[in-house]
C-alpha cells in the first residue's frame, strides 16, 4: 500500500494532536558522605580542614563527620566544639581513616597512606615542590582518587583556596614586616609615617593576590608601595583593583635594585606555574638595602625570589643576611591558623554539599569541570601530566577515563 505525502502529513499532525507522555526530569539521587579529618602531623601546620561550624552544616544535611582528637588545637578549636556540632571525636586515629572521604590540609605522611584503605577519596593539598615519589606510587597501590584543593576552579574559572590563601598571606606579609621593622631586630620604625615624619617604603615583588593584599594593608598604614611584575596586565589589574595610581614597574634588573635601595620592607610574592620561583633579587641587591630592613619571601615555600632566602620556621622565624631581617616560613597562612581554618572552611563546605547532592564524588568529577581540574589520581591512575613527567610515572587524560567509565 502506497501512502501520499498528504496523507503522512495529515497523519504526522494528527500524531502530534494526541495525549502526550510527560517526560520528566530524573532528580539526582542525594549521596550521603562519611568524611574523616586527622589531625595535621605536618611539621608548621595548624589548620584544620573544616571549622565546628562547617561540620554542624554538613552533619545538618545527614553527613557524617569523624575528626581526630585535638584536630582542631592549634587553631583554638576544641573537641567540644565539634562533638557539639555533631561531629564523632575518635581517639584512634585509624577509626578516621576508615571514612569514604579523607579531608586534610597537607598532603599525607607515608604514615598516613598506609592507614587508607583500597579505593578511597582524598582530599588535600598536593604541594607540588614537596611531593615525592613514593608518595604517589603508594596512593596509585591503594588505588586512591585524589583530589588536590589548590587546583580546583570554580565557576569562574579562579582557584578559591589559593585565591583566600593569598588574601590572608598578603594581610599577614604586611603586619609581620611592621613587627620586625619596629623592633629592635628591625630599623625602630612603623610603616606608615606621621606628621613630619616620612612613611616607611615597601618594595613588592609580584602583583598577583598575595600583592593586591599587602599593597592594601601597606596602603592602609600609610606607605609608600612599589609593585614590580613582568605581567603589565596583571600590574594593570592590580591598579583597577585598588583603586588608585601606585608606583609600578616590569622587573628589570637596574631598576628594582634601585627601589630595592631605598625599601625598607621588600615582600617576595612571585608564583611559578610549574617548578621553581623565578630569583629575581640577587645576592648583591640584598646587599646594598638599608641595615635593619625587612625581607618577606612569601615565595619561599616554591624557592623563593630572594637569593639570600632560605626556609625558617614559626619556632624561629628570622635570620639577618648582610644585616637584613630575613622571614622565609613556608605557609605563611598557618600562622593564622583559626582565620585560615574558617577561611579553608567557607570553601569545603558548600563543595561537600554539592557532593552529596550531586550524587558523590565521580558523579561532580564527571559534572564540574573545575572540580576534575583538581584531580591528579583518579582510581590509582594518575592524571597528572606534570606529576607524571616530573617523576617518570605513567599517567593517563582522566577526560577518557571518565568518559570510560
Amino acid at each position: 500500500m502506497i501512502v501520499s505525502g498528504d496523507a503522512l502529513k495529515s497523519l504526522a499532525q494528527e500524531a502530534a494532536l494526541m495525549p502526550q507522555e510527560e517526560m520528566l526530569e530524573v532528580g539526582k539521587k542525594n549521596k550521603k558522605l562519611y568524611i574523616g579529618i586527622p589531625k595535621e602531623t605536618s611539621f608548621m601546620e595548624n589548620r584544620v580542614a573544616l571549622a565546628p561550624e562547617a561540620v554542624g552544616l554538613l552533619t545538618a544535611h545527614g553527613h557524617t563527620v569523624v575528626i581526630e582528637t585535638k584536630a582542631g588545637t592549634g587553631a583554638n578549636f576544641t573537641d567540644s566544639d565539634y562533638s557539639e556540632a555533631g561531629a564523632r571525636i575518635a581517639y584512634d586515629t585509624e577509626e578516621v581513616f576508615k571514612a569514604d572521604l579523607i579531608f586534610k590540609v597537607a598532603p599525607p605522611t607515608n604514615s598516613e597512606i598506609e592507614m587508607m584503605q583500597m579505593k578511597q577519596t582524598l582530599f588535600s593539598a598536593l604541594q607540588l615542590a614537596v611531593q615525592p615519589k613514593n608518595t604517589l606510587k603508594k596512593l596509585m597501590e591503594k588505588k586512591v582518587t585524589a583530589i588536590a584543593w589548590d587546583y580546583v576552579k570554580d565557576n569562574s574559572g579562579i582557584f578559591p583556596v589559593i585565591r583566600s590563601m593569598g588574601e590572608i598571606a598578603g594581610n599577614t606579609a604586611i603586619l609581620t614586616a611592621g613587627r620586625y621593622l619596629s623592633e629592635d631586630t628591625g630599623r625602630g620604625m612603623m610603616l606608615g609615617g606621621v606628621a613630619g615624619i616620612a612613611p616607611a617604603e615597601v618594595v613588592i615583588i609580584g602583583a598577583g593576590t598575595v600583592a593586591e593584599f599587602a599593597a592594601r594593608a601597606a596602603l592602609g598604614l600609610g606607605a609608600i608601595v612599589k609593585v614590580f611584575d613582568n605581567s603589565t596586565y596583571k600590574l594593570r589589574r592590580l591598579q583597577n583593583s585598588l583603586g588608585q595610581r601606585i608606583y609600578t614597574s616590569v622587573i628589570t634588573p637596574k631598576v628594582l635594585a634601585k627601589a630595592l635601595r631605598r625599601a625598607d620592607v621588600a615582600i617576595g610574592s612571585l608564583r611559578a606555574q610549574a617548578g621553581r620561583t623565578p630569583m629575581v633579587v640577587t645576592e648583591a641587591m640584598v646587599q646594598n638595602m638599608k641595615e635593619g630592613s625587612v625581607i618577606i619571601d612569601v615565595s619561599i615555600d616554591q624557592g623563593g625570589c630572594f637569593e639570600t632566602s632560605r626556609v625558617t620556621s614559626h619556632e624561629d622565624p628570622i635570620y639577618k643576611e648582610f644585616g637584613i631581617v630575613h622571614y622565609c616560613v613556608p605557609n605563611i597562612a598557618s600562622s593564622v591558623p583559626r582565620t585560615a581554618s574558617f577561611a579553608l572552611s567557607n570553601i569545603f563546605a558548600p563543595l561537600i554539599i554539592d557532593i552529596g547532592e550531586g550524587g558523590g564524588m565521580e558523579k561532580i568529577i564527571y559534572d564540574n569541570p573545575g572540580f576534575r581540574h583538581g584531580v591528579y589520581m583518579y582510581r590509582g591512575a594518575l592524571t597528572s601530566s606534570y606529576l607524571g613527567e616530573t617523576f617518570g610515572l605513567p599517567y593517563q587524560d582522566l577526560n577518557l577515563l571518565m568518559a570510560a567509565r
